[in-house]
């Protein structure tokens, strides 16, 4: 058994008459809300896919290591973090 926690966030949309209208037939045809459609419009047009992630991730792997102005990335990015979330999640 699997549990997912995820976070929803709310927001106000400013939509024509002729984009309100065609989303509430489409949400009636389908049987869903005008929001789960726009939810998922979205996810599909600006979420990477696992693949896309990837080879962004390999891209950028080693971004740094030709750096002269600092000593060490790591201890750099750790510098710029602020707050305690690390420390209380056991991780520093």
């Amino acid at each position: 058994m699997r549990c997912m926690l995820y976070t929803m966030r709310q927001t106000q949309l400013h939509l024509d008459d002729q984009i309100w209208m065609t989303l509430q037939t489409q949400a009636q045809i389908a049987g869903e809300t005008v929001s789960e459609l726009v939810s998922r419009a979205a996810r599909d047009r600006y979420k990477s896919n696992p693949e896309e992630l990837r080879k962004g991730m390999i891209g950028i792997v080693g971004l740094w290591k030709d750096r002269t102005d600092i000593e060490d990335s790591e201890t750099y990015v750790r510098n710029l973090r602020s707050g305690t979330r690390l420390k209380r999640l056991g991780i520093e």
